[in-house]
């Protein structure tokens, strides 16, 4: 007999899904009895960073690749799993990860009466932040379940899916053994509205671009790169992005726009046509009053996402793959004459910041950094209050090489860096990984580290230590709310935390001794936890 057990790992085989990312329980032991020898449990210690880890290991899969299968999935425990994963969840969904989320359920003889870790209502559970939530409702539908959540997942705009099995499911007879099929991941633009698309681009006497995430994806950037420089167009990279789209070394690079409205605004001055690709228009945050756009700019936006289209305020849409848009765009153009000329690139980097608490800045850790840190390097972050030091003194000058959250949920970027730097080791590409982490956010998800040790990933670990929820107090300051409590981390030991993971970690206060540290990093045979000692000094949050 074949099992439907037995029918879905050769499915999963089939469709090539051979990474399991999985925290395990009770009613999911059923699926993963007797695993098989030919797929790779990754293991991490919170459903969080299940989620995150493997969020961050599909991201750096399909960046490299154009492609209709995802490589993994994940695997958590029934409605208590789904709920510590929920934040990792959104976070997914905002990133457009194609994640295919499962999760075991009670036996279905005994679901009438909700026993013990029933999950209720199981395909309500994550709401809107997947694309498709399903329950079988016989065991033999689990392959064909399956096929039709990867097919979801992938189709634009990608994202997660969430399946519910009960955990006597798996036993059962599978009968009527589907055959894989495909799905188109690209949608291409409508021939008239890409006229008319081309033609306001044409009459543009002074046109802009903002770029959104599905340009800092390999096969995406440097089309990105030469639409800009056929243009001759500066670019924006949209704001609250979890992808550096353009590089941030050429010198149409105008940096990040802010995400408040009037200040937004301002930034489009003078522009008469503005072209946002790959992103929404916008994500404002926080409130401030003021007009969407300035007088006299029309507004056009190419997305693959209709969600976006449909709730942008202003502007024209065009529902399309990025990619396929400026190969069409990148045509019309040179036919009408424009010529594409290549522009140096280089960047000069501003003096580091100097604090008057005489501890590191932020700045000054990042520019000393650039003197050791290997060629190829992925920067991963989560530390809010930095990151605009991070755009400024460690540039991303290459496709694929810098990740965040696009949710603003805490614990994302620890366990992704993790994910991201176990796809390099699979894929075999030996890019080195650095993940720039808060201490406030390293606290989400530490366990995460315990993972990286167990598979000996070398990659470098930095937590800017400046005990306190820096950004949060920025946000105290622009919005007036003098003495708002829990914003301080004093008495936190990261180093021994750290260790206790199984890390190397060091306590770092000075220059030298980071750099030391740092350039080792990549040459040991599991992570390193670097503390960086750094001001507490609050940075403006505009």
């Amino acid at each position: 007999m074949v099992t439907v057990r037995d029918a879905t790992y050769q499915l999963l085989r089939e469709l090539d899904i051979k990474y399991i990312f999985g925290n395990p329980g009770s009613t999911e032991e059923t699926f993963l009895k007797n695993f098989p020898a030919d797929f790779c449990y990754i293991l991490c210690l919170q459903e969080a960073s299940v989620v995150a880890m493997a969020d961050g290991f599909i991201q750096a899969w399909f960046g490299t690749h154009i492609t209709d299968r995802v490589n993994a999935m994940v695997n958590v425990h029934t409605s208590g799993g789904m709920g510590n994963a929920m934040g990792a969840i959104i976070t997914a969904y905002q990133n457009k990860t194609p994640l295919i989320i499962t999760a075991g359920q009670q036996t279905r003889e005994m679901l009438l009466i909700e026993p013990f870790l029933t999950n209720v209502n199981a395909v309500e559970l994550p709401g809107r932040w997947v694309k498709w939530s399903y329950e079988p409702t016989k065991p033999q539908d689990i392959p064909a379940v399956f096929m039709r959540a990867v097919s979801s997942a992938i189709q634009p705009p990608m994202g997660p899916v969430f399946l519910s099995f009960p955990l006597d499911d798996w036993e059962k007879e599978a009968t009527d053994l589907l055959p894989v099929r495909t799905v188109s991941t690209r949608v291409s633009p409508d021939p008239d509205r890409m006229k008319q698309f081309a033609n306001m681009i044409l009459g543009a006497s002074n046109p802009l671009l903002i770029y959104g995430d599905a340009l800092g994806k390999s096969f995406n950037w440097y089309k990105g790169i030469k639409l800009a420089e056929v243009l001759q167009a500066p670019v924006y990279t949209a704001p609250w992005s979890s992808k550096v789209p353009f590089p941030e070394d050429h010198p149409l690079n105008l940096g990040i726009l802010p995400s408040t409205m009037s200040t937004l605004a301002e930034r489009l001055e003078g522009y008469d046509v503005v072209l946002v690709l790959g992103a929404p228009v916008f994500r404002y945050y926080p409130y401030q009053v003021g007009s969407y756009l300035p007088e006299g700019t029309s507004l056009l936006q190419v997305s693959n996402d209709p969600s976006e289209l449909a709730r942008a305020p202003v502007g024209d849409g065009l529902l399309s793959d990025i990619g396929l848009f400026v190969d069409q765009l990148l045509e019309i153009l040179e036919k009408e004459g424009l010529t594409w000329n290549e522009m140096e690139r280089g960047v000069v980097q501003p003096p580091a910041k100097v604090s008057h608490d005489r501890r590191l800045t932020p700045s000054q850790v990042f520019a000393s950094l650039n003197y050791i840190l290997p060629k190829n390097l992925i920067i991963v972050e989560e530390t809010p209050s930095n990151a605009a030091d991070i755009h400024l003194y460690l540039p991303t000058t290459e496709p694929d090489s810098f990740y965040s959250s696009a949710s603003g949920i805490l614990g994302w970027g620890l366990p992704a860096a993790i994910g991201v730097a176990l796809a390099q080791h699979e894929m075999g590409s030996g890019r080195p990984v650095l993940a720039i982490i808060g201490d406030g956010s390293f606290q989400y998800s530490i366990q995460s580290i315990w993972t990286a040790c167990q598979q000996k990933l070398a990659m470098l670990i930095l937590v800017l230590r400046n005990e306190e929820y820096a950004i949060l107090k920025a946000f105290a300051d622009f919005e007036d709310t003098p003495g708002v409590p829990g914003l301080d981390l004093p008495g936190i030991d990261i180093v021994s935390l750290a260790k206790g993971y199984g890390c190397h970690s060091y306590k770092v206060n000075d220059l030298q001794t980071l750099q030391q540290h740092a350039a080792n990093a990549w040459l040991l045979d599991k992570p390193t936890v670097l503390e960086v000692i750094i001001t507490k000094e609050i940075p403006p949050l505009l």
